[in-house]
This record gives structure tokens, sequence and C-alpha cells, in this order.
């Protein structure tokens, strides 16, 4: 199936024109029938000769009902634009004409109409100028009557080439479908209805609108139930999960975990914008939300977003100022996950960034950020190539290397006998979100050991090294069950290896044969901390999962350090934090 939508001045026919084509009456409501004009989206389609399936999208025409007419052109792939012999080209042929330009809609078909009331090759002439510096420009256009069905088999034909030329929607993409209606069937409940436009929607699949996770209960298309429904494609949706009054014409139904709901957005403005508006509506798919305008380059600007929406980099939409009624400009969306301006010259530098390339890709987001997931970078619109540096964590090279340079640095300026840092601070340091990424940091002249960051040349022998990790892994479940001194002997950390292990920090040695992992000290403390206090020996060797063996010089350690101290003989408390 094809998606089609209309444009063109009120009173130019369209509306008759898509009844011709598909014996099909889009004006759905007895008001609009009563005025003879389109006030809200209709909805008809028809089955050309050549066996395309065309679904038509009729917009309202008078200016008063723009913000219909937009949500019903966003999400459409092509335009039929249509112009009445008899009036020749308009206001509103102008208005969105201007508004498919800024949408970067550039499949389409002129259609001259009411060639039975007036000679068309003036207005068709108009048409074609119009055109010429568009993206629009080279369209077909055809001469018809829809009252008197001339033209209408060349119509159907220019169809067909127009359906033929559009290009192929990815099927296999995740879903976001902008809903254009919300209405509710007795025994059935809320139902939506779209332009689907990429990916694939299947009967008991779960999505997200607003928020709200929702699971589709059933499908149609063009008057047909389905099991599933595939772009491109005029679909009504019905959901289970959500009331109707809970859904409004501009809200989307998306893949869940697909998408980012961004509330910033930086764009590129084409045309730049000439006038130095602070606020606009933004209309894109079949939203309309207030945003605020802060310009940052001549033609880069970042929209701050009235309500939430899930874009992706390389979105168009328009920015119409509602109070002079007109487009201030067409946006490029560059960046959904924009990094705060906080400094003085931020904008400046942030215009210069984005100025680098003309449509972003996953190296220049990762330029940008520096880091982010795979599954952040594809529902930014731009996957992931390359090699990720952790788990799903990619990097970009400069600020990687820099990274490890600091790391590095850090690690060196630290005194000889110092034990190195543990993993967990390294990424602290750096201000990272993952260790991992601290971990996959870590390369020559540095060295992972015993948890800590240290440089090669103090590492440990590989014989102690692996008799450590063995301690380690025997700790992990319960980190305070020192082993014994025959268990010490059977890893070989006795003598001259243990006294390495203690001097590397790879080990903590509280007492004769109490050996422990080196955050031994402050997981203790933060484990008695939830005791009351004061609290008992038996009391700490409880909470601690210990023997007596090891509770006391864990004590005396903390004692020492001035975490606690003793109340009586068998008693202690914490000591209060100044």
């Amino acid at each position: 199936m094809h998606v089609i939508a209309t444009a063109g001045h009120v009173d130019h026919g369209k509306s008759t024109l898509v009844r011709a084509l598909t014996g099909m009456e889009p004006d759905r409501w007895a008001e609009e029938r009563r005025r003879g004009m389109t006030i809200d989206l209709g909805f008809a389609w028809t089955t050309l000769g050549s066996g395309e399936r065309i679904a038509f999208v009729d917009v309202p025409g008078h200016e008063r009902f723009v913000t219909n007419m937009l949500a019903g052109v966003g999400p459409c792939p092509a335009v039929m634009l249509v112009v009445a012999a008899d009036q020749g080209w308009q206001a509103q042929s102008a208005e969105h004409l201007a508004a498919l330009e800024a949408l970067g809609v550039r499949h389409g078909l002129a259609v001259v109409t009411r060639a039975d009331l007036a000679d068309p090759e003036p207005a068709l002439r108009q048409v074609h100028d119009h055109l010429r510096k568009t993206g629009l420009a080279g369209i077909d256009s055809v001469v018809v009557s829809g009252r008197t069905r001339q033209g209408l088999d060349e119509l159907e034909t220019a169809l067909a080439r127009l359906a033929a030329a559009l290009p192929e929607p990815d099927t296999g993409d995740a879903v976001r479908l902008w809903i254009d209606r919300v209405f509710t069937i007795t025994g059935s409940g809320t139902v939506v209805t779209g332009t689907l436009t990429r990916g694939t929607l299947r009967v008991g699949d779960e999505l997200e609108t607003g928020g709200t996770r929702v699971r589709i209960r059933g499908l149609q298309t063009l008057g047909e139930k389905a099991e599933q429904v595939s772009a491109t494609a005029r679909v009504a949706v019905n959901l289970r999960g959500v009331d109707r009054d809970d859904l409004t014409r501009g809200m989307a139904l998306v893949t869940p975990e697909a998408w980012l709901p961004a509330r910033a957005i930086d764009v590129r403005l084409t045309p730049a914008m000439g006038h130095r508006a602070e606020e606009a509506v933004l209309h894109l798919g079949s939203a309309a939300v207030p945003v605020r305008i802060r310009r940052l380059g001549s033609d880069t600007a970042r929209l701050a977003l009235g309500r939430p929406l899930p874009l992706r980099t390389g979105d168009r939409g328009l920015l119409r100022d509602p109070g002079r009624r007109e487009i201030v400009a067409g946006v490029l969306v560059l960046d959904v996950r924009p990094p705060a301006l906080r400094r003085r010259g931020a904008a400046a530098a942030r215009a210069a960034a984005l100025d680098e390339v003309p449509l972003p890709d996953a190296a220049a987001l990762l330029r940008w950020h520096g880091l982010l997931k795979g599954g952040e970078l594809r529902a930014m619109g731009c996957p992931p190539t390359g090699t990720p540096v952790a788990g799903d964590w990619y990097a970009d090279p400069g600020h990687w290397s820099s990274l490890a340079r600091r790391l590095a640095e850090h690690v060196s300026r630290r005194p000889a006998h110092d034990p190195g840092i543990t993993v967990d601070a390294a990424a602290q340091l750096l201000g990272l979100p993952d260790r991992r990424l601290a971990e996959a940091l870590v390369a020559p002249p540095l060295v992972v050991e015993g948890g800590r960051v240290l440089p090669a040349d103090r590492a440990l022998p590989p014989a102690i090294a692996r008799a450590v990790a063995k301690l380690a892994a025997e700790l992990a479940e319960h980190p305070f069950a020192a082993p014994t001194a025959e268990r010490l002997d059977e890893l070989g950390l006795t003598g001259k290896a243990l006294a390495a292990a203690i001097h590397a920090g790879a080990v903590l040695s509280i007492g004769k044969n109490v050996v422990l992992m080196p955050d031994a000290l402050d997981k203790a403390a933060a484990t008695l901390a939830a005791l009351p206090s004061p609290f008992t020996v038996s009391d700490a060797r409880t909470a601690l999962a210990t023997s007596r063996r090891v509770a006391l010089p864990l004590l005396e350690c903390l004692d020492a350090r001035g975490i606690t101290k003793r109340v009586d003989n068998d008693r202690r408390a914490f000591r209060p934090r100044d």
C-alpha cells in the first residue's frame, strides 16, 4: 500500500477528486458535507488498474485548519497538490507548498482540477513556476475534472508511476505510529488511526504511548481485519490497556525502549530563520507542540519542547508562528539528547560542532557525547558501527584516548608504595557511568590486580596474582570469612609471597594469618553502621557472618582508623562525623 496526502487551497476540489478516484466519501462529518469544505482529516482508498493500493489522507484547505492539514501531511511520504483551473494559484496553495518544502516531501503529483470550468493551461503554468525552486520540481502534472471524469485515467497512470517511485519502507524497523484520530467502538474499546511509515504491527504486540504500555487487541487496514500490517499503510489499531481520554492526536505508538522521549533537541533550520522569534509551534508527524527557541548559529537552534516527543536524528518538521499565521522555518533534527550549555561560549561551540556535518551519523554523535550505548545510538537514529569498547558501550576514539591518558597520569603520580586505586574509584574519577569502562581503559603501562589499577612495574608475579584471584573469588560472597593458615598455605600465600601481595595492596592483613581483600574495612564499616549503637563483638560477628578470630582484629582496625571507639570492654559505637 502507498499513502498519499492531498494539499491545496480551500474549495479547489481535493475531496471531489478523492471521491471520484475511490468512490468513497472522505468528509466524515455531517458539518463538513453541510459546509461543502473539509474541516478535519478524511480518509479513502482505492486499487489502481496496475494493482497498486492507494490510501488518501484528505486534508482541509482553509487557513483556519492548517494545524489539521499539517497533522495529515506530516507522516505521509507523498502528496497530491491540487489547484483549481478556474481559480489558479491561491494563498493556501502557497502555504501548503511551503509546508511540504519544510517537511522535506520530495515525492508528489500536481493535479489541476475543474478543467471543465476554465482553461487549465494558465493554472498549470502557475503550478510549474511555483514548484520550480522546490524539492517537488519536476513532478508529474495532470489535468482533470472530477465532475466529468476527464483525465482520471491519466491520473491513475500518474499515481501508479508515483507509487512505483516511492522508496521502500523499512518494515523491520522500530514502530512509530503518529496518532491522527482517537475513538471508541462499543465492545472493542479504544481505537487509534495513523499512517504507519516504518516497522510492522502485529496483534498481541506490546507498544508504548505517553509512558504507558499498551497491547494491540486488533488491527484493520483499508476496512479489512488483519493479523499484521507492515509499512507503508493506513491502519486502525484497537488497543488494550489505555482509555480513549488518555490519548490525543499528536501522540505516538512506539516500540518500547526503541525511542528516546526528547524534551530538548538541536536542529538545523531550513531556510535560516529570518526573524528573532523565541516561541513557536513545532509540527512533526501529527504532533503540534509549543517550543522555546534558543538560537545557536545562523541556521541552528535548540528547541525546548512543551512535552516530550519520540524523535530521531533526521526527523523533519516545521516551526509555525500561529500568531502571524506563517511558517517560520523547516526543522531537521540533529540531536535528541543535546548536552547542557552551561559555560560561557558554549552555544557558539555547539553551533560549530553542529556545522561539521549536514546530517549526523553514529561517529558524529559519539564525537559530541563521548560515550553512548549501542541501544541509545539506535534509538537516536544512528545505528553503531565498529566494535564496542566494553559491553554495549561505544566511544569516540579521541575521547577514549583522553580518558586512558588521564587514568595513566593519575595512577603514575601516586607514591611508589601506594597500592593503586580500585576500579570503582577509577570510574568515579573519570565520570564513567559503568565500571566496565574503567576496566576496559586499563592497558600498558597499567594493569588491574586484585580489583585495583596500578602500574605494571608494581604488578605481582603471575603465580601470586593467580593466588590472589582465587582468594578474591572465595571471599566474593562472604567477604569476612578469612581463610585459615592451612588454606593460605594451599593457595601459596605465605612468607614472601604473602608479603608481596600485602605490599602491593592486593590483600589486607589485619592480624596474624587473618587476610582479607583490600576493601574489607570499608565493607565492614558499612555493615556495622546498620547495627544499633553501641554494639558488642558478638553483634559484630553475627552481622559480618564471621568468627571471633576475624571480628576482633577487624574492630581494632576500625578503632585505629577512628571509625569506631570503645564504650567499655565489650562494646563499641561509631564516632560522630564532623
